[in-house]
């Protein structure tokens, strides 16, 4: 490989394309990065970093309120948006130059251009510059998807929320899955008027049936309104700004906003795949063996680019994989198997592992086990508000073969939860330890 410029060359600067660039020059590999946007991706710029810091912005509403029964004097109650905005987009600005930091403490030279393949080791840049590499790493994520009706350019995706110069009144979410539904428990707590429309009458597919219902049942009494079976005609920009939303199958929606969380498409356009002979799916998808090989033998691809398991985690599992195979000596593969993941809702919720139909279909005999109860935080607080934990047990094994739950902190209870099914353990092992008292986590060992 030393008649390239370089061993690797990774196109896309986001988790899993920073992380198998710094694992692999760690392993003295000479590497290289390209990334036409900002360093850290979706995930640190425009994703999951600062929307949880949204979340835990829209927390104080609630925990403001409840702070009367708990002996604390809040006598005003005042939410300004630009303060948190900018916070927010400060972090991501420090965050950021954090990644770039390591990457150059790692010696990787970084291109802030895009870069595009014209052969199976030859790249352009956007000055056209050519570089070669021994072997080189698609990363460069996805994007929202976007439908194609008449004023879509009027409304805004999870890219553009973060920087909106005021907070909406009245805003509508499309969309039945996570990002729909972090949005919008963030944005009623902010004191906006939400109404989420989606075109099944199905949230969060993939996630356990009883729980996701409970999560309905809590997002209409705190007023989210929800519109289901239905989707756009058209949406207008009326004299006075406001957004008018020509419906089909509810009646019209009036709102400030519009916000389109309807899925993620692969960003494989523009890139020379078809050119170097890529194949990708129907989706855009860029297709890959078990070792992030695709159909160039030269060029590999992990994260949101392959269209499999859009998390973060994946990303930089299958970056970190991909860097000690090619250049580590020490062959390895990912584990797609009980991958946990939270939908940061108000209240949240966690799960891992095969939820109950799933189950059934898989396993056939199966026992259940629920706790639905009120958190100690709630009762005193005077809020009704309930949390539900599921076991779920293949009959045979006894394995816990998957855990569900909603309710205040349920990410943070599962990840460590994650572990127990990922090791097998059995309903007897759960039963046999014993609980840590007063906390909700230890509902998990309580149940009969």
């Amino acid at each position: 490989m030393t008649d390239f410029d370089f061993d690797l060359f990774v196109v896309g600067a986001g988790s899993g394309g920073v992380r198998a660039a710094r694992i692999a020059a760690a392993h003295g590999a000479r590497v290289a990065i390209a990334e036409e946007h900002r360093i850290g991706g979706t995930c640190v710029i425009r994703g999951c970093v600062p929307k949880k810091l949204l979340v835990y912005g829209a927390h104080f509403a609630e925990d403001l309120d409840d702070a009367a029964m708990f002996g604390w004097d809040v006598p005003h109650k005042r939410f300004d948006w630009l303060v948190l905005r900018d916070n927010v987009l400060a972090e991501v600005s420090r965050i950021e130059g954090a990644y770039g930091q390591t990457l150059g403490s790692h010696h990787v030279t970084i291109h802030k251009s895009r870069a595009v393949l014209t052969g199976p080791n030859q790249l352009r840049l956007d000055d056209g510059t050519t570089v070669t590499a021994g072997k080189i790493l698609l990363a460069p994520g996805a994007r929202p998807m976007l439908p194609e009706i008449p004023g879509v350019e009027h409304a805004i995706t999870s890219n553009e929320v973060f920087h909106l110069e005021r907070l909406p009144e009245r805003i509508v979410i499309v969309g039945g899955g996570y990002i729909a539904n972090e949005f919008a428990g963030v944005f009623h707590q902010f004191g906006a008027h939400v109404t989420v429309v989606n075109r099944s009458d199905t949230i969060l597919r993939g996630y356990d049936e009883q729980v996701v219902d409970r999560l309905v049942k809590i997002s209409l009494a705190k007023g989210i309104d929800f519109r289901f079976n239905s989707t756009f005609d058209s949406i207008e920009r009326q004299d006075d700004g406001t957004l008018l939303c020509r419906m089909n199958g509810c009646e019209d929606i009036v709102a400030d906003e519009v916000l389109f969380a309807i899925g993620r498409v692969p960003n494989t356009e523009g890139l020379g795949l078809d050119e170097i002979g890529v194949k990708r799916n129907e989706r855009g998808g860029i297709i890959v063996d078990d070792q992030f090989r695709t159909s160039v033998p030269s060029v590999f691809a992990v994260g949101d680019v392959t269209d499999r398991i859009q998390l973060t985690p994946v990303a930089i599992r299958e970056g970190h994989a991909f860097a000690d195979t090619q250049f580590g000596g020490k062959p390895c593969t990912v584990d797609y198997d009980n991958i946990p993941s939270a939908v940061f809702s108000h209240p949240p919720i966690g799960a891992v592992g095969l939820t109950e139909s799933e189950a059934k279909n898989k396993l056939g005999v199966i026992r259940t086990y629920t706790s639905d109860f009120r958190p100690m935080k709630n009762v005193l607080a005077g809020r009704n508000e309930r949390s539900l934990y599921k076991l779920v047990v293949d009959e045979g094994s006894d394995r816990v073969v998957g855990i569900h739950m909603i309710g205040p902190d349920a990410p943070e209870i599962l990840q460590a939860a994650a572990i127990a099914v990922k090791a097998q353990l059995t309903k007897a092992d759960f039963d046999a330890t014993i609980a840590l008292h007063p906390s909700m986590a230890e509902e998990l060992v309580l149940m009969r």
